[in-house]
């Protein structure tokens, strides 16, 4: 089986959109996923995403299943540098979320007060629980850190969501620290990111991820990628965004 975690194309969050380049994206993104011999589709609840999949959607005459559990990952935290207000859990300065070893841990990165505090966890394992709950309808059952093969199959999964829950789904899929994918990885909007289940030994699957952020579709149309997914490159590079 291969999933497909398709992030949102480039968004408008004052109306929970897309941009106009956004639309563009989704287009060209509608593209290449209405050629494929897709089992089945979920969404995001969020309209930034549902826009994006509504063009693929609309393209093959196909209908998406809404989960909460797609939606952003959002519990709030005291970020060390911020005492103003709470932010986002997975956006911290590099200087401050290294610093804490724990963070680099698969099972030690929640346990800091910070996140204890604002219950990241529940809402971790809430993501990871759902999307178990999910690949047991398509035949593969969590047993520890592998799969049950109870209905091995070479079907598309695909979803539309965001980059934040995006690395929560990695992070359970591949045993990482959600830490490091959100820190580490850098997901394109309209990018899409393919994982395949490897079944070595009859019965007992693992993923692997073949791709991350692949963006080809727009190179495909000589659009280049938004940068709204990063950082600025260089400080001193006036026109890129710094937070």
């Amino acid at each position: 089986m291969k999933l497909l975690i398709v992030r949102h194309a480039d968004p408008d969050y004052s109306i929970d959109s897309l941009t106009e380049k956004g639309w563009r994206e989704a287009d060209y993104l509608s593209e290449r996923l209405s050629r494929l011999p897709v089992k089945a589709f979920y969404v995001s609840p969020l309209g930034r995403a549902r826009d994006t999949a509504s063009l693929t959607l609309k393209k093959i005459n196909a209908q998406a299943v809404e989960c909460q559990w797609l939606r952003e990952f959002r519990p709030d935290i005291w970020r060390p540098d911020v005492t103003e207000h709470k932010m986002i859990a997975w956006d911290w300065l590099p200087q401050d979320w290294t610093a804490e070893e724990k963070h680099f841990g698969y099972d030690k990165w929640q346990e800091t007060d910070i996140f204890v505090e604002s219950k990241v966890k529940e809402e971790y394992d809430w993501i990871a629980g759902s999307l178990d709950d999910l690949l047991r309808q398509h035949g593969y059952s969590r047993e520890g850190h592998c799969y049950h093969v109870q209905e091995g199959n070479n079907d598309i999964i695909v979803f539309f969501c965001h980059f934040g829950v995006e690395c929560v789904m990695l992070s359970h899929l591949l045993h990482i620290s959600p830490m490091v994918l959100w820190h580490g990885l850098c997901a394109a909007p309209s990018s899409v990111t393919t994982l395949a289940t490897e079944e070595r030994r009859r019965g007992i699957a693992s993923f692997r991820m073949l791709s991350f952020g692949d963006t080809s579709h727009l190179y495909a149309h000589e659009e280049p990628p938004s940068f709204a997914a990063r950082f600025c490159e260089c400080f001193d590079n006036p026109l890129e965004r710094h937070d």
